[in-house]
């Protein structure tokens, strides 16, 4: 499948308010089209929240639910039910950033994936409170400079997409902006999947990283190739790396080094070989804990 094979009908609008290079607003694209119209999203406060717009001029052409910061999932869970009590067979979607996924967000979302409930989650992951000024949040990197983390976070981040899988969520994938044929394939696959499913997009952000606006997709790319960010999907208690972390893990592509990666963008400037040591040993203790839950034995040499 090419890019050029997705559906042309357009649900987010050209003239929308996100900043220039945005990533989030690519993936909402994308998600849109492999959703269709049938869609009411559930958006808590973040970036998606203001580059729609003001009804009636909203640059998303479904239902938007706008909520608290906290509520997201509790919202979709009772919009789900109303619509079901109607008749009405429509996807309800939370699409929220990570400051209402990892920290504010998280009762409802634990509460939500607990129970089963019949909806979909998407975060999209640009590592920090960008909307209100770039501060940490529980998906910052380690090392990592934000506005509140002004030497760099001390934290390595936490996973919830593995927060997920142990709430035994009936699917759960990631996902990257510089991957959007794999995004949309995974909606579709969800779609087709009853429970409670949770996607994480890395979806890269220009100002609160620090890179030119125009780099986003080649940095979502960076992510991947370097071992940073896993695209994989997990069903039935199993996982299954797809796309490049695919290709990785069997041998068949090298891992680009990670300073490739951390020195594209200005938040990891600061960086000394300590810091690129430390993130060196967290991406390799990720690749084994995901790799032992992995029906794909990775080469002796990848550990090298």
């Amino acid at each position: 499948m090419r890019i050029s094979e997705l559906p042309e009908e357009e649900l987010l609008l050209p003239g929308n308010a996100a900043c220039h290079g945005c990533s989030s607003t690519l993936c909402l694209r994308v998600v849109l089209k492999a959703l269709g119209k049938r869609t009411v999203l559930v958006i808590p406060a973040s970036c998606s929240s203001v580059y729609q717009g003001m009804f009636p001029k909203s640059a998303i052409a479904v239902p938007v639910i706008n909520t608290a910061f906290a509520s997201a999932a509790a919202t979709a869970s009772g919009v789900k039910a109303a619509l079901l009590e109607r008749g009405v067979d429509a996807d309800v979607v939370v699409w929220a950033g990570d400051g209402g996924t990892y920290d504010i967000g998280l009762q409802s979302l634990s509460g939500a994936a607990e129970r089963g409930e019949d909806m979909i989650y998407i975060c999209y992951n640009n590592e920090m409170y960008s909307n209100t000024g770039v501060q940490r949040s529980g998906a910052t990197p380690y090392g990592a400079w934000t506005n509140t983390t002004l030497s760099g976070k001390k934290e390595h981040r936490k996973d919830v997409a593995e927060i997920m899988i142990s709430h035994g969520a009936s699917y759960v994938a990631t996902a990257s902006a510089g991957y959007l044929l794999d995004l949309y394939k995974k909606v579709r696959r969800a779609r087709k999947i009853s429970g409670f499913w949770y996607i994480e997009i890395l979806t890269p952000c220009p100002p609160g990283w620090k890179f030119p606006m125009s780099k986003s997709v080649e940095i979502a790319k960076l992510a991947v190739e370097t071992g940073m960010w896993i695209l994989y999907e997990y069903e039935e208690g199993k996982i299954k790396l797809t796309g490049v972390s695919k290709a990785i893990a069997e041998g068949k592509r090298r891992r680009k080094r990670v300073e490739e990666y951390l020195f594209s963008q200005g938040r990891f400037s600061h960086f000394s070989s300590e810091d690129v040591f430390e993130i060196e040993r967290w991406i390799e203790d990720r690749w084994r804990r995901i790799l032992g839950r992995n029906v794909y034995a990775a080469p002796a040499e990848f550990y090298v």
